[in-house]
């Protein structure tokens, strides 16, 4: 048996070194918890600009909007970073692996990130978010095949596929034929429908899913951050509804909404083994005779020097 955390909490936007500290405080809390995996939400660290137009619409673009992008741009971080250095310093301090969202900055594109460390091998994964939703597109690049990472640890395999990816039929389907067994899902969905969404994923994968989303209220942002869509929560932006599922549909922790707080639940991989018995959807219930999936792992790089 391994116990594994789910992180419910509110990010400080646009302040990268703040949100790391209270990310390495809250790492530290699961540790002591006896959690030997946190998975923290979507953007936690950079933030996620709920609400906010950035003054684009189409054929218009708002210096006002320009400027608050120029925030954006300057509160995420990069791979090599102080940041992400104190997170791996965090997980192996504490002895715990992490899953985090984070806005990486790569160049003049930021991309919306899962993080994958271990406490012995540091940040060994960094899986970059392959189709932004809706209005995200204007702020995040697109991933490629390169970042399906995963990582390997003493509770099994761990993935991260993030917010409306889950809602993408080849990319789980990828997720599962990589062996994942702890199906993380950094999101910014709080509706009640999500549930419905990690419960099917649970059981069509056979796995084990941590879903995480941050309890974010109007307060967390600067006095001048533009929200310039009225909010179904009004103050509250996101909820939450941070949920751990094991592979049967059974519902071991949560979903919490409206609170900061952890949830723990403990994983055994054997519940994971006898549900196999009827179903394993790259396996023996599949039908590569008739279906099969290709997938391009290979960089995107939209430039290559070389003889």
């Amino acid at each position: 048996m391994s116990r594994v955390a789910v992180v419910q909490a509110a990010s400080v936007p646009f302040d990268a070194d703040a949100a790391t500290s209270k990310a390495v405080s809250l790492v530290a809390k699961a540790a002591a918890g006896g959690a030997e995996l946190a998975v923290f939400p979507e953007a936690f660290i950079g933030g996620y600009p709920k609400g906010t137009s950035f003054g684009a619409v189409i054929g218009v673009r708002t210096e006002a909007g320009r400027e608050e992008y120029r925030r954006y741009f300057d509160g995420a971080v990069t791979l090599e970073g102080d940041e992400v250095r104190r997170l791996v310093e965090a997980s192996a301090e504490h002895r715990i692996h992490l899953v985090v969202g984070i806005i990486e900055r790569l160049g003049n594109t930021l991309y919306c990130t899962a993080l994958l460390i271990s406490p012995d091998e540091g940040l060994v994964g960094n899986h970059r978010k392959l189709m932004p939703t809706g209005s995200e597109r204007l702020v995040w690049g697109f991933g490629d095949g390169s970042t399906l990472d995963t990582m390997d640890t003493p509770m099994g395999r761990v993935g991260s596929v993030i917010c409306w990816e889950n809602y993408m039929p080849l990319m789980r389907q990828a997720m599962y034929a990589k062996g994942v067994e702890l199906y993380c899902a950094p999101t910014a969905d709080d509706r009640p429908t999500w549930q419905a969404t990690m419960t099917h994923i649970a059981l069509e994968g056979r796995t084990f899913v941590l879903s995480a989303c941050q309890y974010l209220t109007r307060d967390a942002f600067p006095e001048d951050h533009p929200i310039e869509q009225e909010m179904p929560g009004g103050d509250v932006l996101m909820r939450g509804g941070s949920v751990i599922i094991d592979p049967t549909g059974t519902v071991l922790a949560g979903p919490v909404f409206d609170e900061e707080t952890i949830l723990y639940a403990e994983i055994d991989l054997d519940v994971k083994k006898r549900s196999h018995l009827d179903f394993d959807p790259v396996g023996h219930y599949s039908r590569p005779d008739v279906f099969q999936l290709k997938v391009n792992d290979a960089p995107a790089d939209s430039v290559s020097f070389g003889g």
